[in-house]
C-alpha cells in the first residue's frame, strides 16, 4: 500500500473566524464522498499537499486548512509582529467547529498528526457527535509531561545536541521552562536575535525526530521565515502546557466511547515514546493500536497502515 496519486483542490478560500483571523481551507476529492478533516502537527507546521494523498479521492471529500496563524492564514506568524494571545487550543477547536458549518458537514472523520492528535482528541470529547471516527498518527496528548520530555528528559539519548539547545538561552533561562524562554527570543526586537532563536529550536527539533530509518533534515533547512513562525507558535503553545489542564485527555477519555479509534505509533519514535498511545489505548474502549516496528515519528511504513485503515474506514461505509 501505498499514498494515492497527487490531487489539486476543487475548492479552497478564507474563512473569518473572528479575533482578526482569517483560515486557509481547502476541499480534494469527492464532492460527494465520505467526509474527512486533516488536522497537521506542529502545532504551526501548516497543511501539506501530502495529507491529501493518505485518502482515496474517489470514495472521501478531504478537507485540509491552516490553522491559526499557520501556513497561508493570516495573520501569519512569520511577519514581524504577531499577536498569538488568540491562539489558543480552545481557539482551534472552535475553529474545526466553524469549518464544519461553513463547509455544511454534519460529521466527519477527523484524522490528526503529533499535534494534530491532541486537537482531534480535544475536539472529539467536545463534539463527539460530530466525529465517524478518529485516525491518529504519531500519538500525543499535549501534556506538560510530554512536553518536558521533548524539551528536557530526552536530552539523555542526545547529550550534546540538547546541551546546545539549552545553552542558546541565557544562564538564568536554562532551566525549567525552556519553551518560554524561547518563546521570549522569538519576540526579541532584534530580528539577528529572533532568527537564531528560531534556528536553534529548529536545529533541535530535527535531531529529537530523527530516528525513523528514512528521515531527512525539514524544520533545520526551511527558509528562516518559516521557522521563525513555527517556532513561535509551538513555544507558546509548549510554554503553557498546550493550554490543557494536566492529563485532560486522559481523564476526558470517557467521552470517546462509541467514536472507533485508530491509533499508529512508531516504535522507534523518541520525540514521542510509545507509552502515551498505549494509556490513551488502554483508557479508551473500542480504540485499536497499531506499533510500526521500523518507524520513528513518521515514515512509510507508518503511511502504509494510515493508507490501509482509511481504505477500510471507506469500504466498510460505502461497501
Amino acid at each position: 500500500m501505498t499514498r494515492y496519486p497527487p490531487i489539486e483542490p476543487h475548492a479552497s478560500g478564507m474563512l473569518d473566524v473572528g479575533d482578526g483571523h482569517s483560515l486557509y481551507w481547502e476541499v480534494s476529492g469527492n464532492p460527494a464522498g465520505k467526509p474527512a478533516v486533516v488536522l497537521h502537527g506542529g502545532p504551526g507546521s501548516g497543511s501539506s499537499p501530502g495529507l491529501r494523498r493518505l485518502f482515496d479521492p474517489q470514495r472521501y471529500r478531504i478537507v485540509a486548512f491552516d490553522q491559526r496563524n499557520s501556513g497561508r492564514s493570516t495573520p501569519w506568524a512569520g511577519d514581524p509582529v504577531v499577536d498569538l494571545s488568540t491562539n489558543t487550543t480552545q481557539h482551534l477547536v472552535d475553529d474545526i467547529e466553524r469549518l464544519r458549518e461553513h463547509l455544511e458537514v454534519d460529521t466527519w472523520l477527523v484524522w490528526g498528526g503529533s499535534w494534530g492528535v491532541t486537537l482531534g482528541l480535544v475536539y472529539a470529547q467536545q463534539h463527539p457527535q460530530r466525529v465517524t471516527a478518529l485516525v491518529l498518527a504519531a500519538v500525543t496528548n499535549g501534556d506538560r509531561s510530554e512536553i518536558d520530555w521533548i524539551t528536557q528528559d530526552i536530552g539523555k539519548v542526545f547529550p550534546r545536541e540538547w546541551e546546545a539547545f539549552r545553552d542558546h538561552l541565557p544562564p538564568e533561562r536554562r532551566h525549567g521552562n525552556l519553551p518560554a524562554g524561547y518563546s521570549q527570543l522569538l519576540h526579541d526586537d532584534n530580528p539577528a536575535v529572533r532568527a537564531a532563536a528560531a534556528q536553534a529550536w529548529c536545529d533541535w527539533e530535527d535531531t529529537h525526530v530523527s530516528l525513523a530509518p528514512d528521515h531527512e533534515p525539514d524544520l533545520s533547512v526551511a527558509e528562516p521565515a518559516e521557522q521563525l513562525a513555527i517556532a513561535r507558535i509551538v513555544t507558546h503553545y509548549w510554554s503553557r502546557g498546550c493550554f490543557l489542564r494536566p492529563q485532560q485527555i486522559l481523564d476526558d477519555a470517557h467521552r470517546l466511547l462509541g467514536i472507533p479509534g485508530f491509533l499508529v505509533h512508531g516504535r522507534f519514535d523518541v520525540s514521542g515514546p510509545l507509552d502515551t498511545a498505549w494509556r490513551l489505548h488502554r483508557a479508551w474502549p473500542g480504540s485499536t493500536l497499531t506499533v510500526i516496528g521500523d518507524a520513528g515519528h513518521s515514515g512509510a511504513s507508518m503511511v502504509d497502515a494510515l493508507v490501509s485503515i482509511t481504505d477500510k474506514l471507506a469500504v466498510d461505509e460505502t461497501g
